[in-house]
């Protein structure tokens, strides 16, 4: 029986094509966020489980990672995310790094889940991250920074949508509002995260198998729902509209706008699914109805350094997948037409790949990017395969031309055909 062609179920082959719409996404990920005074960094794809069972998250651990034993006993994991990683990374020099630490990375990325629109079980993500500042700052400039990256992409500011929530105001609503203990608490704040998967009759169900009998009578569930269904912060009871997380994240809020991003607003049901983060959380949102899905999250997780035995280090930060951005570019129609980096092809005529040799090698060393076709093939069959790879200039080599030091320069778009002596052959190349 015949090999298998196709790649792992929720794997990709990139073919050139492919890849050059990585490399698009990735360099402007990678412009916006040194332009924000990022640097990169990167780590093993492997790490030792135990960091990930710390704070991740039981859905994550228990169903969505590879993990197994190495030879050695160990017990190791095919990276899920990347944030226990650079905290790791961090703990590791906490006393020599300088603060506040701006870093960012684009790591390979592995969960085992059901492959969907906008969800792989491979892929790459974008990860920013700042260490070393305490206050709402670091939550305005990573927005702000999110914010800079569509718009680099050319997208604008009705095409996606920014909600924010803060931990602390949800674990006191919980607590003290409601009235729930740690394990209700625990129970409905992964019942809230996973709203968008049932429908409000089945949340409202299981709201109430989680509450006892006095809790359903005294309105528990009434109650919760209201606070979810506020619009706007002023929405929320007037003794939680004071609680100091409330006032961080009006805060946060009112500097957005003031720095010209409209579109951030409160939202009751954003929890984020890990249970490392500590404070304000947000995520950005496709407003388009064919594709109207979570785009990117992150958040501030103070803790997280600080399990690895050291001084804990404040940290806000996000993850954008390049899946989900992918969609995006293509339900707005913002994906460019990407083009190879060849520069030009050089068709030969007959046998003078030994005379063309030095010739394409002054065009490379001018600064071209030059593909060479087989020898001894129809020059009608080398024009098709420069066209078939979209490569538009050609540079055509043959004893005629090598004879007379006069060569033909064509554009396969346009079909100008241009004489250039060989001294003039790059510039020529470069115009055409």
């Amino acid at each position: 029986m015949a090999l298998s062609t196709q790649p792992y179920k929720g794997a990709r082959d990139f073919y050139p094509e492919d890849k050059r719409l990585q490399k698009y996404m990735f360099a402007k990920w990678r412009q916006v966020a040194e332009r924000f005074g990022y640097e990169e960094y990167d780590a093993p794809i492997l790490e030792p489980l135990d960091i990930y069972l710390a704070k991740t998250g039981d859905e994550i651990v228990n169903e969505q990672t590879y993990a197994f034993e190495d030879r050695g006993g160990r017990k190791v994991v095919i990276r899920p995310e990347m944030t226990p990683t650079v905290s790791r990374m961090v703990a590791a020099r906490r006393q020599e790094l300088g603060y506040p630490l701006r870093w960012y990375s684009i790591p390979n990325l592995w969960r085992y889940e059901r492959p969907q629109r906008g969800r792989l079980r491979e892929h790459w993500q974008l990860n920013v991250d700042i260490f070393g500042v305490k206050d709402t700052s670091a939550e305005l400039e990573m927005i702000i920074l999110v914010d800079a990256i569509f718009r680099s992409f050319g997208a604008k500011s009705d095409m996606y949508e920014i909600r924010l929530n803060d931990r602390v105001l949800v674990d006191y609503l919980l607590a003290d509002y409601l009235g729930l203990n740690e394990k209700s608490r625990q129970t409905v704040s992964k019942l809230i995260d996973r709203m968008p998967k049932m429908s409000r009759s089945v949340f409202i169900s299981k709201v109430d198998e989680s509450l006892t009998a006095k809790q359903r009578e005294a309105g528990v569930t009434e109650k919760l729902l209201a606070l979810l269904d506020a619009k706007k912060l002023q929405d929320l009871p007037a003794e939680a509209q004071k609680q100091p997380s409330a006032q961080e994240l009006k805060t946060v809020l009112d500097q957005l706008k003031a720095a010209g991003i409209k579109t951030a607003r409160f939202d009751g049901t954003l929890m984020r699914g890990f249970d490392y983060y500590t404070g304000v959380v947000f995520e950005v949102f496709d407003t388009n109805p064919e594709n109207n899905r979570s785009l990117l999250g992150g958040g501030r997780y103070d803790g997280l350094v600080g399990l690895f035995g050291v001084a804990p280090v404040p940290t806000v930060g996000f993850g954008w997948g390049d899946v989900t951005l992918a969609n995006f570019l293509e339900t707005h129609r913002l994906l460019p037409a990407l083009q190879p980096e060849t520069d030009v092809y050089v068709a030969l005529i007959g046998d003078v790949s030994h005379q063309a040799t030095p010739i394409v090698a002054d065009l490379r060393q001018g600064g071209l990017n030059v593909a060479v076709g087989a020898a001894g093939k129809k020059i009608g069959d080398q024009l098709k395969n420069a066209d078939k790879k979209g490569i538009e200039r050609v540079l055509i080599i043959g004893e005629t031309e090598l004879k007379n030091g006069m060569f033909t320069v064509k554009n396969l778009k346009t079909g100008q055909e241009t004489k250039v002596a060989a001294a003039k052959l790059a510039k020529a190349i470069k115009e055409a």
